[in-house]
């Protein structure tokens, strides 16, 4: 498999140094589409806060990445769904985090979410 990542100079926005327009999957052998993950521990209680919320939905994102043999350079799309625009930072910040130099496509949509002590809701899709 090969990942090309496209963000074209010209003709469009520019994208920010934490994203990428769009991100091409050459011959992947298979993907895996994640549903969306909550900032809840293994017993399913919410985090007391955004930021332990944020260290567990990344936790949770990895354990289910190593349950198909992958890991955080599979992800070739992520969407985070936050219950309030002021956790765009937090939740930006927390993605930089676990992806480190692995730059992909995103997008963030401020939601209600069903449950009023979910903060953020993050959806991924990977790549092997």
């Amino acid at each position: 498999m090969k990942l090309v990542k496209h963000s074209p100079s010209s003709g469009i926005y520019a994208a920010t140094s934490d994203y990428i327009h769009a991100m091409e999957v050459r011959n992947p052998a298979r993907f895996l589409f994640v549903s969306g993950t909550m900032g809840l521990d293994a017993a399913g209680a919410p985090g007391r806060d955004l930021s332990v919320q944020l260290d567990f939905i990344w936790a949770n994102l990895r354990a289910i990445l190593a349950d198909a043999d992958m890991d955080i350079s599979n992800i070739v799309r992520l969407t985070s769904y936050l219950g309030d625009a002021d956790y765009a930072e937090a939740n930006q910040n927390a993605r930089l985090s676990a992806l480190g130099d692995h730059i992909v496509p995103t997008t963030a949509v401020v939601v209600q979410t069903l449950q009023k002590d979910w903060l953020v809701e993050i959806e991924i899709i990977a790549a092997g």
